[in-house]
């Protein structure tokens, strides 16, 4: 068993990658809950959740691209390849369904992930950014408006907040990716 490149505790966010069924592969956000088993959660009938039912296998990517975590988390992001550029880490995981099931009518469907391969790119001083911070903060909250389980005006409150954090903490690359945090609701909001 390949342990992670990383210690987890809490909630840390990443980045999978799932292949699907036209080759490409689908970039989405993903919450890694830490644990004796690290567990992740899928929300809706998304591409990460089908690609997991059907391959059972993913790739966990660490990185702090701003630009990048937004695209993945709000939009359909596919690559040719299953490896991220700009991602410090990435670990292939083996995963498999726990439990699934409903709330306030939406589908949901949590994932036991076993890493079976670390491949570390480059290694960082740690440092913490409010605007990154503030910028995955914005893509949960965008993440989740029109969602039964949610309360709209909460979670835009809580975009608000994020948007100003990110706007006086971050630098260009977290204003340019909380502008697209933007573009995506309005973008969703157009097309429901």
């Amino acid at each position: 068993m390949t342990d992670w490149p990383v210690p987890l505790r809490g909630v840390t966010e990443s980045i999978i990658t799932t292949e699907g069924p036209n080759g490409r592969w689908n970039a989405a956000a993903l919450g890694l809950h830490a644990g004796d088993v690290v567990t992740a959660e899928t929300w809706g009938h998304t591409r990460t959740r089908r690609n997991f039912e059907r391959t059972g296998v993913g790739y966990v990517h660490f990185t702090r691209d701003a630009r990048l975590f937004v695209e993945a988390a709000l939009g359909v992001h596919e690559t040719d390849e299953s490896a991220l550029p700009s991602a410090d880490a990435r670990v292939r995981v083996d995963v498999e369904r726990r439990e699934a099931g409903k709330r306030d009518g939406t589908p949901w469907a949590s994932w036991a992930l076993h890493p079976t391969a670390v491949a570390v790119g480059e290694e960082r001083v740690p440092l913490t950014n409010r605007g990154f911070a503030a910028v995955v903060e914005a893509t949960v909250a965008a993440s989740r408006l029109g969602v039964e389980a949610y309360d709209d005006d909460v979670l835009r409150r809580r975009l608000d907040h994020a948007t100003a954090v990110a706007r006086r903490c971050g630098g260009p690359a977290e204003h340019d990716a909380i502008d697209r945090v933007h573009e995506h609701v309005e973008e969703a909001q157009s097309d429901g």
